[in-house]
């Protein structure tokens, strides 16, 4: 399967200038390789698969970042993962 092509394209520029604004309004979390290791490893001892990996690897950046509020548009699935953070999460 080919992926398909944005449109309308978004500018080099544009895109260059939404991630300067980003850098400055956000910290990036990253996880140390003990840290992806071990949440990758829950996650599949829970039985989670495919995108709800990588919602595991995003709410393990939350809760080290110590987030006070996480939004998603995807409550049911991020519940599902990461249930001891659900009065965090919520809709945009």
């Amino acid at each position: 399967m080919t992926a398909l092509p944005v449109k309308p394209s978004i500018p080099p520029e544009q895109v260059l200038l939404f991630i300067q604004e980003m850098r400055q309004r956000l910290s990036p979390i990253s996880l140390e390789p003990e840290e992806y290791y071990d949440a990758l490893q829950k996650a599949s001892d829970r039985g989670l698969t495919s995108g709800r990996m990588y919602d595991a690897l995003l709410l393990s950046c939350a809760a080290k970042s110590k987030a006070q509020t996480i939004y998603t548009w995807n409550l049911k699935h991020f519940h599902a993962v990461a249930p001891h953070l659900g009065p965090i999460i919520r809709t945009p």
